[in-house]
């Protein structure tokens, strides 16, 4: 089955804060307490590092992770740095993640999602000497099957109709 390939519009810079509100906003719920829930802000800044490198990069992951912090009443940098490492290996991988599907991108995002939750869980344990357990782990699970639906969300004002106007080309 032939998927058609879409031209997209560039991305509205309103549209990127929205999203990232939206995403922290949805971890300001309560079930961001809960085993498995995943956590949206690192999600939705693994898939703007990825598609917009450069307007959505270290310094705006810095922050979200400080937001992170302050929510979480955790250590103050405990995010941040994780967010940002995230971030950072996003922008980095970028260009390969790109030309495969959803699916096969999904599989390149879940170690670094991994990644930022041992950052967290590493810090965690050498502050407080508790290990939260590898249960904990099932929230880049989680996350990477939401991978699909953040793509297509976050993607869809930028789609243009396939064929809107015959006497152009693009």
């Amino acid at each position: 089955m032939n998927r058609p390939h879409y031209i997209l519009l560039p991305v509205s810079p309103l549209f990127i804060a929205v999203s990232l509100t939206g995403a922290f906003m949805l971890n300001l719920l309560p079930w961001g307490r809960w085993i498995g829930a995943p956590d949206f802000v690192a999600l939705v800044l693994v898939f703007w590092g990825i598609h917009q490198p450069r307007k959505v990069g270290i310094g705006i992951a810095f922050f979200m992770g400080l937001m992170m912090d302050v929510h979480d009443s955790t250590l103050l940098g405990e995010n941040a740095l994780a967010y940002t490492l995230l971030s950072y290996l996003a922008i980095m991988i970028h260009r390969r993640v790109l030309w495969f599907p959803v699916m096969t991108q999904a599989i390149h995002v879940f170690p670094l999602l991994l990644f930022t939750q041992a950052i967290q869980m590493l810090v965690r344990f050498i502050v407080s000497g508790r290990f939260p357990g590898w249960l904990h782990f099932i929230e880049s699970v989680v996350a990477i099957a939401l991978w699909p639906v953040i793509t297509w969300l976050l993607l869809a004002p930028q789609r243009r109709a396939v064929d809107r106007d015959h006497t152009r080309p693009i």
